[in-house]
């Protein structure tokens, strides 16, 4: 069943008893319940005790790509049962899933019986900042901050690593237009380092051009954005694709931690 109205609101109650494995489908329902920016459905297998949480954004037109669906659940058994019966998964369309990966063997399984192709895009650590008290001061003096435009897209788009060939753009455009995001600009207003944060409420595509390098503006852009969405009562995390060590010891310096045992991964399914 798709949630509407105080079921969401009370779907963020019962997700947050299960963070930080709910984090990313908790962080998908609260942006989503503030802004209305990114049409998305939340499917539930059944309510209000769900086992298996959907969330699935919706299509505008044919170019809107990195509409991905992320998936929480509790039990492998009821996950199985809603892909094999349900209609809320097309199987015979391109689909890019996000799940914790000690459920992956269910998707690749059911890919299998269906005949559909599967292939892992990458496995991420999901970096949490609880106590907003350990992070850093930062020195912020003669760097000048603000937030990403419109006029930004290209510049975001062509140095993300899933950006090239300007597929991202839609996706880019409406995280830029409306999520916070953070910035340092230079002389001529121009960004030089970046942070944004995702649909799922989520911070990433952390970049800073190469000649603005070794100067600390992504550890003060994460910060200040950090700060800012803390202060807006949202989730404050990120994904560190798991050979990014250098990443993920950085933001463990900053107070971020995660649980061990926990890793997110995103597969594609039917990518031709």
């Amino acid at each position: 069943m798709e949630l509407t109205g105080d079921q969401l609101e009370k779907a963020e109650e019962e997700l947050r008893r299960y963070l930080p494995r709910s984090q990313l489908v908790y962080g998908t329902l609260v942006l989503n319940n503030r802004f209305r920016a990114d049409p998305v459905k939340f499917i539930v297998d059944k309510w209000p005790e769900f086992r298996v949480f959907i969330c699935k954004p919706q299509c505008l037109q044919e170019d809107d790509l990195f509409k991905d669906l992320i998936i929480f659940t509790t039990d492998p058994a009821a996950l199985k049962e809603i892909m094999e019966n349900s209609s809320v998964l097309d199987w015979t369309k391109y689909m890019c899933i996000g799940i914790d990966f000690c459920h992956i063997d269910v998707l690749t399984g059911m890919a299998s019986e269906k005949n559909v192709s599967s292939n892992k895009i990458t496995v991420c650590h999901v970096m949490t900042l609880q106590d907003m008290s350990r992070l850093p001061p930062i020195d912020s003096s003669g760097i000048s901050l603000g937030s990403l435009d419109e006029s930004h897209v290209d510049l975001v788009a062509q140095t993300w690593k899933f950006g090239k060939g300007g597929a991202a753009k839609n996706m880019i455009r409406n995280m830029i237009v409306n999520f916070p995001s953070c910035c340092v600009l230079d002389a001529d207003r121009k960004p030089v380092s970046w942070i944004l944060t995702y649909s799922r409420c989520e911070m990433g595509m952390l970049y800073t051009l190469q000649e603005h390098r070794l100067k600390g503006y992504a550890k003060v852009v994460t910060i200040t954005l950090a700060r800012r969405l803390h202060a807006e009562g949202y989730p404050v995390y990120c994904s560190v694709e798991q050979e990014h060590e250098i990443n993920i010891r950085v933001l463990k310096e900053l107070g971020f931690t995660e649980v061990p045992s926990y890793r997110f991964t995103w597969f594609k399914f039917n990518d031709l």
